[in-house]
């Protein structure tokens, strides 16, 4: 059994998975839109052809995603993606990229617990931990 995570769009999840891709090191392996469905139309120039499965490859595990209606779209509220690095460079070079156009709600500092950490909700409305940990006694 495995258990993924799928972030919802609403219209934006390519531009999200290529920027996850650039800034957290991930490798897109997936990208299917509506309109390559079977028995799909093509899309129409001008009109939104919304992403139907989308999978980031990022370290072991994977990430899905899709774009949705914005009537179903609900905003992140309790749920964050918890993502721990390696070190206090790869922490703040993160950090930099996920809070361009987004909101912070704890600034990337040192704590008890890690060198780093912060939360924070990126430029695509996903909210993230970040953290590079201290080691457990």
């Amino acid at each position: 059994m495995q258990l993924f995570t799928q972030l919802n769009f609403p219209g934006n999840c390519e531009q999200a998975f290529h920027y996850y891709e650039q800034h957290l090191g991930g490798k897109v392996v997936a990208m299917m839109k509506q309109s390559q469905a079977p028995g799909a139309l093509p899309a129409k120039p001008g009109l939104p052809d919304p992403v139907i499965h989308a999978r980031l490859a990022l370290g072991d595990t994977l990430l899905l995603g899709n774009d949705v209606p914005s009537d179903r779209l609900q905003p992140m509220r309790s749920v964050y993606m918890y993502l721990s690095v390696d070190s206090v460079k790869e922490a703040e070079r993160i950090y930099a990229a996920l809070t361009v156009n987004g909101e912070i709600f704890a600034p990337l500092s040192e704590t008890f617990f890690a060198f780093r950490f912060s939360q924070l909700r990126d430029p695509f409305g996903i909210l993230w931990t970040l953290i590079y940990e201290r080691p457990t006694p």
